[in-house]
């Protein structure tokens, strides 16, 4: 092996200085009491034989160690996604082995480690989890091994080559979730609500023979009379109904909560209503908004449109400017021609925020049915339950106080507008955001 390699791989330990202090130590009594100092000279070349050893113990293969990272397609933005490490040692002893894996800078994660056992000739897996907090492309480097004999004297730094880059897309995670509930009609096992169909939907699918079970209500006398035989009208849920899902890009969706921003929230909640949508036969599509230019996918039904509404979301970023509700209204009547349901993803501090864009609202909600969700300040919401011992946290908490009564103040001043809304917190947007839906959907309203 090239002398320069083994001078870049070799790590010298702590025990082998703890070591060489001990024989140094040894050497200045021998000074002064001259039988340590033969023995000093003993224990010297042992250490020299042992450091010897150690050394060709753990350079004795060119390559000691090989494995390789196995990471997603893609990774879940917000969800915790799941790394696997393969690595096997080439050496002929079990080497202790500490891994340090070059992580992505967007994490932050300075101290990553695991520190194991690696038997010769057998691969070893092993696994962890990491949340991204933005969507975009993240750059993972090489795996770094630090492996040592039981001696521990040297330790020897192999690099296994594993770079790659790796996007981040919308919380796919957390739409398959919501999307295999949705199929096995389990719904309420995460919180959405069971809402009872109020009377009949008005689609006719076709007239069937009675059976015992069947609405009586339904019975279809004419068909009875000519096939002489109960006959019934069967219905089916009304379908392909529009479902646009309107992302404000401006600056109020800017602020975080728990490492993600509203933006990201947003994104996630419409791909898994986009979803769902698609699921229940309707249309869905996707509208963003800004001071500039907007994106539109035009809503359809067909199950690969969800691959598209994916990608449109993948791309998107805030900017530090205030949104221009008028071009939303434009967007609005020159891209959807159909009656939908629009859920609009916003945020309003203050009542004043919501009044100057009030006209706006009362204009898209008088050609579809507007769904404005809005934003629950948990932050504040905490400093309300926290008991004020000071005459500052009296101030503070009297000023949440009033933040907190003018969202209730939006709240009630877009519904005697006629206008839905949605006031929640981050966490449980998609809850309740598919729980409005489908309250929606079973009322008639869509």
């Amino acid at each position: 092996m090239n002398p320069l390699t083994i001078l870049k791989q070799l790590h010298l330990s702590n025990l082998f200085f703890q070591a060489l202090a001990g024989v140094a130590l040894t050497f200045l009594v021998g000074y002064f009491v001259p039988p340590v100092g033969a023995f000093a000279e003993v224990i010297f070349f042992g250490f020299v034989v042992i450091f010897g050893i150690d050394l060709l113990l753990l350079f004795s293969k060119v390559e000691p160690a090989a494995g390789n990272r196995i990471v997603p397609q893609r990774l879940s933005n917000g969800d915790e996604n799941t790394i696997r490490l393969q690595l096997s040692n080439q050496l002929n002893f079990t080497a202790q082995a500490e891994i340090i894996d070059e992580i992505p800078h967007q994490f932050q994660i300075r101290d990553f480690s695991i520190s194991t056992s690696l038997p010769s000739g057998i691969e070893k897996e092993f696994t962890y989890e990491l949340r991204p907090t933005e969507r975009g492309e993240y750059d993972f480097g090489d795996i770094n091994l630090f492996i040592n004999s039981r001696i521990g004297f040297v330790r020897r730094k192999v690099s296994i080559a594993a770079s790659q880059t790796v996007p981040v897309y919308p919380s796919f995670i957390q739409m398959r979730k919501f999307e295999m509930y949705a199929i096995s009609n389990r719904l309420t096992d995460i919180g959405i609500k069971k809402i009872r169909r109020v009377g009949h939907t008005m689609e006719f699918d076709q007239i069937k023979e009675y059976v015992r079970g069947d609405d009586v209500r339904s019975i279809n006398w004419k068909a009875t009379a000519r096939a002489n035989d109960l006959m019934v009208n069967q219905y089916q849920d009304e379908r392909s109904q529009n479902v646009i899902n309107v992302i404000d890009m401006g600056r109020v969706m800017k602020m975080p909560f728990d490492g993600l921003h509203l933006l990201d929230y947003a994104i996630n909640t419409s791909l898994v209503i986009s979803n769902i949508a698609l699921i229940k036969d309707d249309k869905a599509g996707l509208v963003t908004f800004s001071n500039d230019d907007s994106i539109v996918v035009k809503p359809e039904k067909k199950r690969t449109h969800i691959q598209r509404i994916q990608e449109a979301l993948y791309n998107l970023n805030t900017n530090f400017m205030e949104s221009d509700y008028e071009r939303l209204v434009v967007s609005l009547r020159k891209h959807v021609n159909q009656r939908s349901l629009v859920l609009l993803y916003t945020n309003f501090e203050t009542f004043s925020s919501m009044e100057r864009q009030l006209p706006y609202l009362q204009r898209i909600a008088k050609d579809h049915l507007l769904v404005t969700i809005f934003f629950e300040n948990t932050e504040m919401t905490k400093l309300l339950h926290e008991e004020s011992k000071t005459i500052g946290q009296i101030y503070t908490k009297t000023i949440a106080e009033k933040f907190s009564f003018e969202k209730k103040q939006i709240v009630k001043a877009l519904n005697q507008r006629g206008i839905q809304t949605i006031l929640t917190p981050p966490k449980e947007l998609s809850v309740n955001a598919i729980n409005k839906y489908l309250e929606l959907k079973a009322r008639g309203l869509i």
